[in-house]
């Protein structure tokens, strides 16, 4: 007998470790012939519609790739979907563009947009007496020392010289503000002296606020261009039509909710811009309304 050695054995018994029986063998076959078939099933179902599949993924990925960069193009950093939405917006505005103005509604808005351009003068008699008007409306029973003068801070100048604080908005500001304590002067006094409400301990200065509205409302009403383009804008052109004092009542309003928006927000002098802001929406929503005809339809109305 032939005698084997050790490490033979050891690799024999490696070997036959590793052979699996002829039944898992074909186990294994069955298996892998199986798997195969399935496999090879699935190609086949996949391969009639991979293609229109792809393609629309393709078709997907590239609108997206596209919008991105018109977006970009558009908002700069802003997400794409404020892209988007801005677009969206804007086309909805554009085809109101040429909408038909009547002449009325022409000559009231002409003659708005020519007060825009109206720089305060402190030379010109006219803007003196405007604003001497004004202390006399909001003060009557305190003689004025000078229109430089340190009584002015008491209506809320951020100086001596109110002149120094129209140069953000113009003579219209002050028409503004004088219109307001002619036409309403209850709710003008009742907001000049804060009467209602809790009022913080810094409180918004009144007649910057006024200049503040007035800014706020050219904005809001598009009034640079040559006509209004935005919804609220183009609402209030028909309110113009209707009364030629729509924008100095709206004015008068907007002071009204900006006041019932700083109680209701709590808000102290750092907050006036938030709540200048909140007082922008809620104006665009009461504009943006079917049913406004004339000033007096808007609901906001009621405050003054």
């Amino acid at each position: 007998m032939t005698l084997v050695p050790d490490c033979t054995l050891m690799r024999l018994r490696k070997r036959k470790r590793c052979f699996p029986s002829c039944s898992s063998l074909r186990k294994v076959d069955e298996d892998e012939i199986y798997w195969r078939r399935r496999k090879e099933d699935e190609e086949l179902e996949w391969t009639p519609n991979s293609t229109h599949l792809i393609s629309q993924f393709t078709q997907c990925f590239m609108l997206i790739y596209i919008l991105l960069h018109v977006a970009n193009a558009m908002v700069g950093s802003r997400s794409w979907i404020g892209g988007l939405f801005h677009r969206t917006t804007t086309k909805r505005d554009d085809k109101f563009i040429d909408y038909p103005l009547s002449p009325i509604e022409e000559e009231r808005l002409q003659r708005l947009q020519e007060r825009l351009q109206v720089p305060y003068d402190e030379t010109r008699p006219d803007h003196q007496e405007s604003l001497r008007a004004l202390w006399h409306c909001s003060f009557p029973n305190v003689s004025l020392e000078g229109l430089i003068s340190d009584q002015w801070k008491d209506m809320g100048w951020q100086g001596p010289n109110p002149s120094t604080d129209f140069r953000g908005c113009g003579f219209i500001s002050l028409e503004n503000l004088l219109f307001f304590a002619r036409k309403y002067p209850e709710s003008f006094h009742k907001l000049l002296l804060k009467k209602d409400g809790k009022r913080a301990t810094w409180e918004y200065p009144f007649a910057v606020a006024g200049i503040n509205i007035s800014f706020m409302l050219i904005q809001m009403l598009d009034l640079c261009s040559e006509k209004p383009r935005c919804l609220p804008g183009m609402n209030f052109v028909k309110l113009l039509g209707e009364n030629e004092e729509a924008f100095d009542v709206l004015y008068c309003i907007a002071f009204e909710m900006m006041d019932a928006q700083w109680l209701a927000m709590h808000a102290s002098y750092m907050d006036f811009n938030d709540v200048l802001q909140a007082t922008r929406m809620q104006l665009e929503r009461e504009l943006s309304l079917e049913d406004i005809n004339k000033i007096q339809d808007l609901p906001a109305y009621n405050l003054l």
